[in-house]
């Protein structure tokens, strides 16, 4: 199962202070607004996102349709289809995609530990 660009997406307190935080380690702004409280940042191949206000948690995060670059992929699973197949597998789903849509959607799960993931698709 192809769930597309993994990152991390961390629920900051202060967009600011952990921007400059993530710089000291190598981390630049790829996208985002800081006026709007999220910035995507990269390293090489490691992609965080930091949200202010916008989540309880920290979250991993999978962009089906997506490349490490946020261009679009000419082949992938479709948002939907991975909810059927992880619904059929008896995971349950805390956040549901409308499965009769097209094209952007997300759908949210949780780990047995409690984490949440975010399958956000924006083609």
């Amino acid at each position: 199962m192809q769930l597309g660009n993994f990152s991390v997406s961390l629920a900051v307190k202060d967009i600011a202070a952990s921007q400059a935080f993530y710089a000291k380690l190598g981390f630049e702004v790829f996208a985002g607004d800081a006026a709007q409280n999220w910035l995507i940042l990269k390293n090489g191949d490691c992609v965080i996102g930091l949200f202010q206000g916008m989540f309880e948690r920290n979250m991993l995060t999978f962009n089906p349709g997506w490349d490490g670059n946020a261009d679009r992929l000419g082949e992938f699973t479709d948002i939907r289809e991975l909810q059927r197949r992880l619904k059929a597998q008896g995971v349950p789903i805390a956040t549901e995609a409308d499965e009769t849509g097209q094209g952007p959607a997300s759908f949210m799960v949780v780990d047995p530990d409690g984490n949440p993931i975010l399958l956000d698709q924006h083609v």
